[in-house]
């Protein structure tokens, strides 16, 4: 390239080697917190009530999505959406100190659950072009097949399904 002479370019990352030899940070970061707080895969995991378990919320979905089930990128993009909304809601929302995650997987369908001790229902509410806030649970409706909420002797579970196709 023209002038880029001894600068160093990116690398490529398409090659699945590469991406076995080049473990990416945000791949470690979600591997120390499957061992912190555990597999959402095998059952419900607690994380604290805060903003920033949101992100560890993101980074649990995109591993167990894309890396221990194998499906596209694309639906690991509208997990990871759709999982920092219902966690955004529960940290905003419920004053609970813990949440429960929880992640499923059948034949054809992926269910991602977020579990809190509040029985307030979440509303979704009517969308305008110039809202700042508040499109949460419209992206949560738009983006998978079906979402609900389970109320709980003490709580409520919000939920939300995704079809997918099994390799």
């Amino acid at each position: 390239m023209a002038g880029l002479e001894g600068v160093e370019q990116p690398r490529q990352r398409g090659s699945a080697a590469a991406a076995r030899w080049l473990p990416a940070v945000e791949d470690e970061q979600a591997l120390r917190a499957l061992e912190l707080f555990g597999d959402p895969t095998g059952e419900e995991i607690k994380l604290p009530s805060r903003p920033e378990s949101a992100a560890t919320a993101r980074r649990l979905t995109h591993c167990v999505v894309l890396r221990q089930w194998a499906l596209s990128s694309q639906t690991a993009e509208h997990a990871v959406l759709l999982v920092s909304e219902l966690v955004g809601n529960a940290v905003r929302h419920t004053g609970a100190r813990v949440f429960g995650l929880r992640m499923l997987r059948r034949r054809g369908w992926i269910r991602i659950e977020v579990r809190d001790p509040s029985r307030g229902l979440p509303c979704l509410m009517p969308v305008h072009e110039m809202d700042v806030s508040g499109r949460g649970l419209f992206l949560v409706d738009k983006l998978s097949d079906r979402w609900g909420v389970d109320l709980l002797p003490r709580g409520k579970t919000t939920w939300f399904e995704m079809r997918v196709s099994d390799r």
